[in-house]
This record gives structure tokens, C-alpha cells and sequence, in this order.
């Protein structure tokens, strides 16, 4: 199965259905290299705040309350792609108002079929924290597809090995990553703990990426990091890791996976990190022993 993972350059849509047109173009050139799972960056749903008067798509916080007036159109465009093109898309994510207030960073998966299901981002950033308004997620999902079990981890959240080993236990062997990251060092962690959690579960990891620079939004000001796909490292795959890396000027990070040789990778591979994960859990390693030197 062909992936792909954008790289998204963040314009200023003059409206919804402008907004709407760029995202449209973009997944139909997946579509067209073949892609029948794509994967869009976080805070996409952010590059339609462009549309809004300037004092407000200034204020982070206000901005979050007006793009709220498409919070059912975002979903619907995601579902209408999905479904034209016969993919599976992660349609990057969208800031939900949950009640009082408070949103969720909320990623929308759409199928062929039409379906429609969400994964909450689970771990805040600083940013994300000092913003006031904004609440982690409750639940950690995996999504089972024609294909496979799949699962998608929300920037930040890829950094935490627990959530994405929950995911794998749970059978996922693809982690669908949405990302925004506006330093070098940040698109490094995520980049780090991608590849982290595809060695130490043996599956693939996509991970989208925000690029170019928005000086309207106070969010998507600066945008760092490449897409790219990511593989266990062993027999069968990629000696680094890397199954593919979008160049700078390039709109998509696009591989083939193949979930069948996850399986043989785990059985007859050189290391068993999946299997052997466990080992860490032996009740004399429970805790450190310090020794005084």
C-alpha cells in the first residue's frame, strides 16, 4: 500500500471554499502518485483562520473561536475527499470546541466508505498549555481498516512511547502522524521520536509536516521539518530507517509499506523489540540501584 505524508505549504485562503480548493489539489496529487493513505499536517484547519478579519486571526484564542463556524464543513471536506478518491486521509487537524470554552486538538480520519472517526491530541505543548483554553485528550484509539489496524499520534504525542505502545499492542502497524513545528529542534524531536517508535514497535510511521512561513498567524508563523516515512531498522527494510524524505521543495513524503513483512520482521529479524519489550518490566529492574563511587 502507497502512503503519503505532506508537505503542506501554509497559504492565506481568501475563504472556505478557497481553503477548500488547495486542500483538494494537494490530495489529488497524492492520489495521483498512487497514494491510498495521505496523511495532512496538524493545525491545518489554522490556514482557514486566514479568512478572518485581521485583529482576530491575530489573537490565537479569538481565532479558535471563529473557525468554529466550520467545525462541521472541515470534517465534511475530509469525508467528500475520502470518498471521491477511494483513501483512507487523516485530514491533518482541527481545534474542537468541547464545551466552555476548551478545545481539542482533534485529528479527522476519513475512509473510502465514508466513515468518519477522531483522534485527540493527548500531550499539550507549552504553547498549546499557555494558550489557556486548549485540553488534552481522554483516549487512545486504534482504527481498523480494510488494510490493517492503524493509528495516529498527534506531533507531541509520537515523543511518548507509551501511547504509541499502547497502539501497537492493540494491533496497530501504522502511526499516522500530523505535525507542527516552528524550530529545528522541534521538528528534530519529533522527527527523533518517530523513528524511535517505529524501531523499538517494528511498524511504519507517516509523518506530515506544516512548511513555509505564515506571518499572519500567530501559530503558523514558522514552519520546520520534512515529511517523511519511517520503517523498523533491520532485515527487509531501509539499513537507516527511512523509507522516504520529502526534499525541501517537495509537497509529499510518498512509500510503499508493506504490513505482511512487519510480521516476518518481528519473527525473524535480527532483534525482537516488539516481543521483547516486556524485559524492561522484570521486577528487579522496576528501579534504579544507585551505587556510590
Amino acid at each position: 500500500m502507497r502512503v503519503a505524508a505532506a508537505q503542506y505549504a501554509i497559504g492565506a485562503p481568501v475563504d472556505f471554499a478557497a481553503f477548500a480548493d488547495r486542500v483538494a489539489e494537494r490530495v489529488a496529487a497524492a492520489v495521483q502518485a498512487g497514494a491510498r493513505c495521505v496523511v495532512l499536517p496538524e493545525y491545518l484547519a489554522l490556514e482557514a483562520a486566514a479568512i478572518q478579519a485581521a485583529p482576530i486571526r491575530a489573537d490565537f484564542v479569538r481565532s479558535l473561536h471563529a473557525l468554529q463556524a466550520i467545525r462541521d464543513d472541515y470534517p465534511a471536506l475530509a469525508r467528500e475527499l475520502a470518498m471521491r478518491h477511494s483513501i483512507h486521509l487523516v485530514a491533518g487537524t482541527f481545534l474542537a470546541e468541547v464545551g466552555s470554552g476548551r478545545f481539542r486538538n482533534r485529528a479527522w480520519l476519513a475512509t473510502p466508505g465514508g466513515a468518519l472517526a477522531f483522534q485527540d491530541k493527548l500531550t499539550l505543548t507549552g504553547f498549546e498549555r499557555a494558550s489557556g483554553v486548549i485540553e488534552p485528550g481522554d483516549a487512545i484509539k486504534v482504527f481498523e481498516t480494510d488494510f490493517g489496524r492503524i493509528a495516529i499520534d498527534i506531533c507531541y504525542d509520537i515523543e511518548f512511547p507509551l501511547h504509541a505502545r499502547a497502539q501497537a499492542e492493540a494491533g496497530a502497524r501504522l502511526l499516522l502522524v500530523p505535525s507542527c513545528t516552528d524550530t529545528i529542534a522541534g521538528a528534530n524531536r519529533v522527527r527523533i521520536g518517530c523513528q524511535a517508535r517505529a524501531l523499538e514497535n517494528q511498524l511504519y510511521v507517516a509523518c506530515a509536516v506544516t512548511a513555509g512561513d505564515a506571518a499572519w498567524s500567530p501559530a503558523l508563523d514558522t514552519n520546520t521539518g520534512s515529511a517523511a516515512i519511517f520503517t523498523p531498522v533491520d532485515r527487509g527494510f531501509p539499513s537507516d530507517g527511512i523509507a522516504a524524505q520529502a526534499s525541501p521543495d517537495a509537497d509529499w513524503a510518498i512509500a510503499d509499506v508493506d504490513l505482511d513483512a512487519l510480521e516476518h520482521g518481528r519473527r525473524d529479524g535480527q532483534v525482537s523489540n516488539f516481543a521483547d519489550w516486556p524485559r524492561q518490566r522484570r521486577s528487579a529492574l522496576a528501579h534504579a540501584r544507585v551505587e556510590r563511587l
